[in-house]
């Protein structure tokens, strides 16, 4: 068994510091095209994320700790291997008073 930190470099943060547990994460098609000569974890990443995989469903499936998962998914990305698709911010959600007439129209139809 490899040691987390091995597979980190002993790096602790990603390069994206806003990284999110929730975040989603494609491969990109030179990802794809790159797999045999990643390692064995950033491989099954980028495997794993043929299709939308969250950073928390990337540490579960791969087996890995959710801080290894992070800093590995955001070097991949740096790399041009996945790409992160960020969850809207609190501006970017529609308001309160939206959702509450979307939820109206949809119990009313």
């Amino acid at each position: 068994m490899v040691r987390p930190y091995i597979l980190t470099g002993g790096r602790t943060e990603p390069s994206h510091r806003e990284l999110a547990l929730e975040t989603l994460v494609s491969a990109t098609t030179s990802g794809i095209e790159a797999i045999r000569m990643l390692e064995h974890e950033e491989a099954a990443i980028v495997r794993l994320c043929e299709t939308y995989q969250s950073v928390a469903e990337i540490a579960a499936h791969v087996g890995i700790p959710l801080g290894v998962a992070r800093v590995l998914v955001s070097d991949l990305a740096s790399a041009g291997h996945v790409r992160l698709h960020r969850p809207p911010t609190t501006s970017e959600r529609p308001d309160g008073q939206l959702l509450r007439r979307v939820l109206h129209g949809l119990r009313s139809a």
